[in-house]
């Protein structure tokens, strides 16, 4: 399901500070989502984050935490920059969430910081009333990180809870944009993650994703951006360079590692 068909510039850019000095933003015309998944390469710096933040601030997309994208300061040039975006739709939807590596750290304290807090809130309230109503609100709470997080996203190892998360927020007919997955992630993991997505397709999400991983670039299907001299150009898979430059190392890491 493509629920977001194109992403296009309103007006010229005339701005030269960042984001608007990126090449990228510069030559930017208009990027077309023709399958549920999409994928963007490019080297650090080609502005495939900032692109990606821009989308999801121009329709309000939510944090992976839950927090609106207007509440965080560090997505500020995006917002700027999602103003001047024109996206439209075949179906609008209200699921899904924008995904970066470092906010899923400090969503994972945040999330350990509330356990604690409504366990200690709830021993408190049992010690002065065992049969209070003040306690409702708080047992729910657990009840709801239990049910959704099991044990807890800190007590799992990095990748793991990184899946773990995913798979307690994925939900059917969303739109998922995620900025380098991979990055916790070992290669067996990436494929599970590559397993979950494939679910999630077949009941109507869509997934837009950068990265830099070949095995996520592998995805079935997926339509792949490549990001050259600043210019958006649609690439087979087998002609990426992540994927060239990693076949070839693999398949020789001696005449890489000999000029080092």
């Amino acid at each position: 399901m493509v629920h977001l068909k194109s992403v296009f510039l309103t007006s010229e850019i005339e701005e030269d500070e960042y984001p608007f000095n990126l090449p990228l933003i510069r030559k930017f015309t208009e990027l077309l989502f023709t399958k549920p998944v999409t994928i963007l390469v490019g080297d650090n710096g080609s502005g495939k984050s900032t692109l990606l933040e821009a989308i999801a601030a121009n329709f309000g997309s939510i944090l992976i935490g839950g927090e609106n994208i207007d509440s965080d300061p560090t997505l500020a040039p995006a917002r700027v920059l999602g103003e001047k975006l024109k996206l439209t739709w075949k179906v609008r939807t209200k699921k899904g969430f924008f995904f970066r590596a470092n906010d899923f750290i400090n969503f994972t304290h945040r999330l350990a910081t509330i356990k604690e807090e409504s366990r200690q809130t709830l021993k408190e309230i049992k010690a002065k009333d065992p049969f209070s109503l003040e306690v409702l609100p708080y047992a729910h709470t657990l009840y709801d990180l239990q049910h959704f997080y099991g044990e807890g996203l800190e007590v799992r190892s990095h990748g793991e809870s990184f899946l773990d998360l995913f798979q307690a927020r994925f939900q059917p007919n969303g739109l998922y944009i995620l900025d380098e997955p991979e990055a916790p992630l070992s290669p067996l993991k990436q494929l599970t993650l590559i397993s979950m997505i494939n679910d999630m397709v077949k009941e109507d999400a869509q997934f837009i994703i950068a990265t830099h991983s070949p095995i996520l670039m592998a995805l079935p299907n997926a339509e792949i951006y490549s990001i050259e001299d600043g210019v958006l150009q649609q690439i087979n898979y087998e002609d990426v360079e992540h994927v060239r430059l990693t076949k070839d190392f693999l398949n020789n890491p001696e005449r890489f590692l000999r000029h080092l």
